[in-house]
């Protein structure tokens, strides 16, 4: 039986982990936090867009689990916003746990608080991954679903410095890159004006700092777009964002809301004096990241160059899924891109 291992539980990780369980591998799904699907844990937004036929399309092929369960757990189906039709959220406090449940009724192992440090190479092919504690583990094919975003040190760089995000970097330690520990060159992305990486592209506030007018559009229709005074508008702030689907004029006019079981807030950051002064966010407060005043996680810090198979050019048992696979934004894309890379693996 092929054992592959997958290097971080993100959606995309835990795409691939499934994947490759069904093709008939031994999987084991290492993740450094305590807590599985990475930003899945406050993003929330599927099916949006052509994303809704990506998931029908990777349903119809066998790899539907997870969006069955996402379905299965949605706050809203089917509205609009600016941008986006025919939208899902699932509710993100209560998803982790059943997508854990998921990937262990198929055998899957799961390590939590497992950081790889190094890897164990010979020649063109990794024979082990060196965690925490000092502990190697191997494996027939690795798989890197470690993203692009953080480490502290990267928002320190790029950013405006640890917004102490849902990655939780200081307390779990930074994130490893299993391909550039392979000492294969990763690809850094750029935005227009030549910098490096982009932000996270929305933040999140506690509902019930929230008014109850607003709570209640949410809990109904899932969407709230509270028009912003000319003053308060930042359309400067658009061309920072990782997620460009949301790089649009009413993104700098408005605040948009999505109810993901948190308030979701489209924008990457926003001043908090500033924020209290509309309506009804008299008493707004940040959930992820809590330093969303004045900026918010980095990401495309390392991306793996691949094939279209996502096999690791360079190493021939290394396949990479999600961020380090391209410029990708979603977790409808992290899913699909996972369940190629942990099928191919085992092929």
């Amino acid at each position: 039986m092929v054992k592959v291992v997958v290097i971080g539980g993100g959606w995309a990780g835990c795409a691939a982990a499934l994947s490759a369980a069904k093709t008939g591998a031994q999987v084991l799904l290492l993740e450094r936090t305590d807590l599985l699907l990475g930003t899945g844990l406050v993003g929330g937004i599927f099916r949006n867009n052509g994303r809704y036929t990506a998931a029908e399309e990777a349903i119809a092929m066998g790899g539907g689990d997870v969006f069955v369960a996402m379905d299965a757990n949605a706050k809203h189906k089917g509205f609009s916003f600016p941008g986006h039709k025919h939208a899902s959220t699932y509710d993100v406090t209560t998803m982790e746990p059943l997508v854990k449940k998921i990937l262990q009724n198929y055998g899957i192992e799961i390590r939590t608080y497992t950081r790889v440090v190094d890897v164990v190479k010979l020649g063109k092919k990794i024979q082990a991954l060196v965690v925490n504690d000092g502990a190697e583990i191997d494996g027939d094919v690795f798989i890197d679903a470690t993203g692009t975003a953080g480490s502290m040190g990267n928002c320190l760089k790029y950013g405006n410095g640890c917004a102490m995000c849902v990655l939780r970097c200081p307390a779990f330690g930074p994130r490893v890159s299993v391909t550039a520990k392979a000492e294969v060159k990763e690809i850094m992305g750029r935005k227009a004006d030549g910098t490096f990486g982009a932000m996270s592209g929305s933040c999140k506030l506690g509902k019930d700092s929230i008014s109850k007018e607003i709570r209640a559009q949410l809990d109904m229709e899932g969407v709230v777009v509270l028009p912003l005074p000319e003053k308060l508008q930042k359309s400067s702030s658009l061309g920072k964002k990782a997620c460009t689907q949301y790089a649009l004029p009413e993104y700098a006019s408005n605040l948009v809301l999505l109810d993901t079981g948190h308030v979701k807030l489209m924008t990457s950051f926003f001043s908090i004096e500033d924020l209290r002064k509309v309506p009804g966010l008299e008493q707004a407060r940040y959930e992820d990241p809590y330093a969303g005043s004045v900026g918010n996680s980095v990401r495309y810090l390392g991306m793996a160059p691949c094939s279209s198979s996502l096999k690791v050019e360079g190493v021939e048992n290394l396949f990479c899924c999600g961020e380090k696979s391209a410029i990708l934004v979603g977790h409808t894309e992290a899913i699909v891109t996972g369940l190629l890379a942990g099928n191919n693996a085992v092929a």
